[in-house]
C-alpha cells in the first residue's frame, strides 16, 4: 500500500505541471494576497486538479493546500499541496517553478514529490526508502567547508523578514562561495538534496512551502532543522537544510547575534 501514495502524487504532479508549462508566458489573471504576494488563476487551476486527482483515491484523507481552506478529515493522513511553488516567477515567464506534494501521516511528512516542469525533473522520495530525481538515486554533495558552499536563500514577503535576511546574506555572501536566490523553496531544497546546493536557508516559510523538500533532503543524506539546530516541521517557519557537512557552521552564522 505504502508505494500507492507515492504513484498518486506523481500523476498528479506530472498532470498539473503540464497544464502549469502549457501555460507558460500567457496572459493570466493575477490577484495579491499581500503587498507583495501574488497569485494567478493557473496557481488555482493546478490546485484543483491535483486535489481532485487525490480525492479520487483517497476522499477521506485532509488537505492542507496553499489556494483553499483547510479540508480536515478523522484520517491519520494529510497531503500539503503547493500547486504553484514560485508563482512570480511564473507570472514574469521565469523559468524556475514547481509543483510541490507531500504526504503527512500522524504529525510526520512520509512522502514528497517535486516536479519542475520546465526541465522534466521529478524529485519523489518516501521515508527509509531514499531520494531519487527521475528515477535516479540522488545524494547530497560532500562540501566541508561553509567557504567552498554554494547556497541558496529565499526572501519572505514581510518586510521585517526581508530585513533580518539581508543582514543573513551578507554574512554568508562573505562566508561562502556564492549564493543564489532563484524564488521557489521547493526546488532549492531539493538543490540541496541531489548536491547542486551544498545549503539553503529561508525565514517566514510555510508547511505547503517546505515539507515535500524537507523528506526529500533527508532521504537524500542531508539533515534539516531549525537555525539553532532544533528538530524541524513543516509548521515551523525557519528553515536550514544542508549537506550535513556545514550545518553547524551555517547554523552559528544564523544564529550569532
Amino acid at each position: 500500500m505504502k508505494n500507492i501514495y507515492k504513484y498518486v502524487a506523481i500523476e498528479a504532479a506530472l498532470k498539473s505541471g503540464m497544464f502549469i508549462k502549457r501555460s507558460v508566458g500567457k496572459v493570466v489573471m493575477i490577484s495579491y494576497k499581500g503587498m507583495d504576494n501574488i497569485v494567478t488563476d493557473v496557481d488555482k487551476k493546478a490546485e484543483g486538479m491535483i486535489i481532485a486527482h487525490i480525492r479520487k483515491s483517497f476522499p477521506d484523507h485532509a488537505v492542507l493546500s496553499e489556494e483553499s481552506p483547510p479540508r480536515s478529515s478523522i484520517s491519520q493522513y494529510k497531503w500539503i499541496i503547493d500547486p504553484l511553488d514560485g508563482t512570480t516567477n511564473f507570472a514574469h515567464a521565469f523559468p524556475f517553478f514547481a509543483v510541490s506534494i507531500a504526504l503527512e501521516k500522524e504529525g510526520d511528512v512520509i512522502m514528497g514529490v517535486v516536479y519542475d516542469p520546465v526541465r522534466n525533473e521529478l524529485f519523489y522520495a518516501e521515508r527509509d526508502g531514499g531520494a531519487f530525481l527521475n528515477k535516479r538515486r540522488i545524494f547530497v554533495s560532500k562540501t566541508k567547508r561553509l567557504s567552498q558552499s554554494f547556497l541558496a536563500t529565499g526572501f519572505s514577503y514581510g518586510n521585517k523578514e526581508k530585513g533580518k535576511n539581508v543582514r543573513h546574506f551578507r554574512k554568508f555572501l562573505m562566508q561562502s562561495l556564492a549564493i543564489r536566490r532563484a524564488g521557489s523553496a521547493a526546488l532549492d531544497l531539493c538543490y540541496v538534496a541531489c548536491g547542486r546546493f551544498d545549503g539553503f536557508w529561508e525565514m517566514n516559510l510555510y508547511p505547503w512551502d517546505s515539507a515535500a523538500g524537507i523528506v526529500i533532503v533527508r532521504e537524500a543524506g542531508g539533515l534539516v532543522t531549525k537555525f539553532d539546530g532544533s528538530a524541524f516541521t513543516p509548521y515551523d517557519r525557519n528553515v536550514l537544510a544542508t549537506n550535513t557537512l556545514i550545518h553547524s557552521q551555517m547554523s552559528k552564522v544564523l544564529t550569532k547575534k
